[in-house]
């Protein structure tokens, strides 16, 4: 076929902007999160079990009775460490799409265009928890894996190993109980309210001197808590007795005998203020007794002094 030099060549034809389209989807595939939320499903959870035991078995079969075999749990390890790191960054991101979303709020004016903005940004926070979730899941099954293979279990070298999916609402009633529990554990062993400390010796029987002051104190300050030396017989025994009977919790301090000697009541007194106590009760004794209050006066804190059966 003759060609003819003499005749102009035709303009080739150029690309519409569908073709443009098409064009970028065969090179960069499907990009989500550009104009609208990705609405593609998650992967299937059998599909990912299978898909990190066939890693694993892989893995192992291929470095196994080789000289690569001591590296193995390093390797293994830093499969798992994959999806641990990308749910962290998954989650970095949701921080910054929260900051988004409150910073929408703060814009909306009634536009439909700042309304579906917003939508937008809680859509994208719906997927990336998800996206978050499936990490973690991934990472348990990989840990279940490397525990298998390793006989240890695996455990990231910083931060924590949480499993946002499994926080179900009974979980989290669960947890909020046991925590409500050890609360009222710690009131009972440290209770709340104002403390006063009581010291008197130990052949000082003046049940209605002693009963009778605590019961005006237990007037004025009803949450009261007493403190006390913890000596069995005397004006300390009848104290923590009217205690018992009045169901005012006790805080009792014991000398420590065998570490301090003939210094322990001393040193208990020292503990005793350490508290800050809202007053201090002393009642006949010996030198402890004037010890404590001494002591407390030095530091401020109120003194009702009966050594002498003075009255308040």
């Amino acid at each position: 076929m003759a060609i003819d030099l003499d005749q102009p060549e035709q303009d080739e034809p150029q690309p519409g902007s569908t073709a443009y389209v098409l064009q970028e989807m065969q090179l960069y595939s499907y990009r989500p999160f550009e104009d609208e939320p990705d609405g593609r499903p998650l992967p299937d959870t059998r599909l990912m079990g299978g898909a990190i035991a066939d890693i694993f078995d892989a893995m192992v079969a291929c470095l196994i009775d080789t000289r690569i075999e001591p590296d193995l749990e390093d390797l293994a390890w830093n499969i798992v460490n994959v999806f641990q790191r990308a749910g962290e960054r998954i989650e970095r991101g949701l921080d910054d799409n929260e900051r988004a979303q409150k910073r929408l709020q703060k814009q909306q004016d009634g536009s439909e265009v700042k309304s579906v903005e917003l939508e937008r940004k809680i859509a994208e926070g719906i997927t990336m928890i998800e996206r978050r979730d499936t990490m973690e899941t991934f990472r348990d099954m990989g840990a279940e894996q490397f525990e298998k293979y390793l006989r240890k279990p695996w455990m990231p070298w910083s931060g924590a190993m949480v499993n946002h999916k499994a926080l179900t609402s009974a979980v989290l009633d669960s947890r909020k109980q046991i925590d409500k529990r050890a609360y009222q554990d710690a009131r009972v062993l440290n209770p709340d309210g104002p403390r006063f400390v009581l010291s008197a010796g130990p052949n000082f029987e003046d049940h209605a001197l002693i009963c009778g002051t605590l019961d005006k104190l237990l007037a004025q300050f009803p949450d009261m808590v007493l403190v006390h030396g913890k000596t069995p017989t005397g004006g300390e025994h009848i104290a923590a007795c009217w205690a018992r009977n009045r169901d005012v919790p006790q805080d009792p301090r014991k000398p420590d005998w065998d570490r301090h000697g003939n210094a322990a009541p001393f040193k208990r007194n020292d503990v005793m203020l350490q508290i800050m106590p809202k007053g201090v009760i002393v009642f006949p004794g010996s030198g402890i007794q004037a010890n404590l209050a001494d002591k407390a006066r030095k530091l401020g804190i109120k003194v009702w002094d009966f050594s002498e059966r003075r009255a308040p």
